[in-house]
């Protein structure tokens, strides 16, 4: 059984940071594009950022230059730092894998976490 288990969020003040992790289990990613949405109270879930399989990165703009993806294949793990923090920022964080990464970009992933909930307090 395939599963993406999200951890690492929290309550944290503005500029502060939090590192977010989603462990994959049940089968290899390493040749899968992996990303995270979020979605706030009463929006509807946004792209936030994506690797592919090479390393390559890709981020929304209002995350650009503050939120940095990263992926460790040998523990299946994708990763999210996210820093300089804002309250617009407080959004439930999702994981999701897809084998092609226009498919994730889109929201269209195959597989998705249960969200980590970030809070940040002004």
């Amino acid at each position: 059984q395939v599963q993406l288990v999200e951890s690492g969020g929290g309550l944290v003040q503005a500029g502060g940071s939090l590192r977010l992790s989603c462990a994959a289990s049940g089968r290899a990613f390493s040749n899968d594009a992996m990303g995270w949405f979020r979605q706030a109270p009463g929006k509807e879930r946004e792209f936030v950022a994506a690797i592919d399989w090479s390393d390559n990165a890709y981020y929304a703009d209002s995350v650009k230059g503050r939120f940095t993806i990263s992926r460790d294949n040998a523990k299946n793990t994708a990763y999210l730092q996210v820093n300089s923090l804002k309250p617009e920022d407080t959004a439930v964080y999702y994981c999701a894998a897809a084998r092609f990464l226009q498919l994730l970009k889109r929201g269209l992933s195959e597989y998705w976490g249960q969200g980590t909930q970030v809070t940040v307090s002004s």
